[in-house]
């Protein structure tokens, strides 16, 4: 995963789209952040990502975070308590690979977005909406950086 060419090539829009479709069947909360720096633990990076975007204060405690740091060719996938408590460690790892196997083939905006995708289905599984009731979209769908 190249640094210029992750950032050259990630189509935003398609990112934010696939946030907002993943949304609209769910309560549940998803954020993609793109570090321009190195690092060495992503998981660290990314739980300080998760608490600086206000991730750990949605209502249901939902939110999940795909973290990417393309210098350093490291990414996480982080869910807040609730949805970790659903899925586990074993579907987060799924994720993560799935992501991994089209960075690697230099796929970049089709990785964000099957992880996305991916990540959606469980939200609307353990977190479906509820019909006659409308969800607020408690943070926004762009995708941030530093």
């Amino acid at each position: 995963m190249k640094t210029r060419n992750f950032r050259d090539q990630i189509d935003h829009e398609r990112v934010v789209a696939a946030i907002r479709a993943a949304e609209s069947a769910s309560r549940g909360e998803i954020r993609v952040h793109v570090a321009h720096h190195s690092v060495g633990d992503a998981e660290a990076a990314a739980s300080a990502v998760f608490t600086k975007l206000g991730m750990s204060a949605t209502a249901e405690r939902n939110g999940v975070l795909l973290y990417v740091a393309p210098e350093s060719q490291r990414f996480a996938v982080l869910g807040d308590t609730a949805i970790n408590a659903r899925c586990g460690a074993a579907f987060w790892r799924d994720v993560a690979d799935a992501m991994q196997r089209a960075f690697r083939e230099g796929r970049f905006t089709d990785g964000l977005v099957e992880g996305i995708a991916t990540v959606g289905q469980a939200l609307a599984r353990e977190f479906p909406r509820v019909p006659g009731q409308g969800d607020e979209n408690e943070l926004p769908d762009s995708v941030s950086q530093d």
